[in-house]
C-alpha cells in the first residue's frame, strides 16, 4: 500500500476516534504505528459500521455503542468497555439500559460475564449519570 494512503488513513483514524470514542486507545494507537496498512483496512471496517442510518447504516449511534460495550464486557475488555460505554452514554444510553444488556450476556454467557466486567462499567456510566465521570 501506498505510504501516503496509509498515512492518510492514520490521519482519518485519529480524527475518525476523536470523533467516536473521545479518544484513540492504546491498542489502535499502536496498529497505527507498527502496522498501518493493516489500520488502513480497520478503519475503512469500522467506519461502515458507524455508518449512520440516514446514511447506509440501519442502527443508531446508541445501539452501536451498546453493543460494543456489552461485547468488550463479555470479552473481559474493561477498559474498551469504558470507552464505548461513555460513547453510548454520551448518545442517551443509560445505567440501567446496560445494566439490563448485561443481564441478557449473563443469561446466555454465564455471571462471569457480569462479575469481573460487567458491573463496573455499570458503575462507571452511574458516577457519568451523576456528574462524577
Amino acid at each position: 500500500m501506498d505510504a501516503n494512503v496509509t498515512a492518510d488513513a492514520v490521519a482519518a483514524g485519529r480524527e475518525h476516534f476523536m470523533e467516536t470514542l473521545g479518544n484513540v486507545p492504546e491498542p489502535i494507537r499502536a496498529m497505527m504505528e507498527y502496522l498501518p496498512e493493516h489500520f488502513a483496512g480497520y478503519l475503512q471496517f469500522r467506519e461502515a459500521i458507524y455508518s449512520k442510518p440516514s446514511e447506509s447504516g440501519h442502527l443508531d449511534l446508541k445501539t452501536k455503542e451498546l453493543i460494543y460495550t456489552l461485547l468488550d464486557i463479555l470479552t473481559h475488555n474493561l477498559d474498551g468497555a469504558k470507552n464505548h460505554g461513555r460513547a453510548a452514554f454520551e448518545a442517551g444510553m443509560t445505567s440501567t439500559e446496560l445494566a439490563e444488556g448485561c443481564m441478557q450476556v449473563m443469561h446466555v454467557c454465564g455471571v462471569t460475564t457480569w462479575g469481573k466486567t460487567g458491573y463496573k462499567v455499570v458503575d462507571f456510566i452511574t458516577e457519568l449519570e451523576r456528574g462524577r465521570g
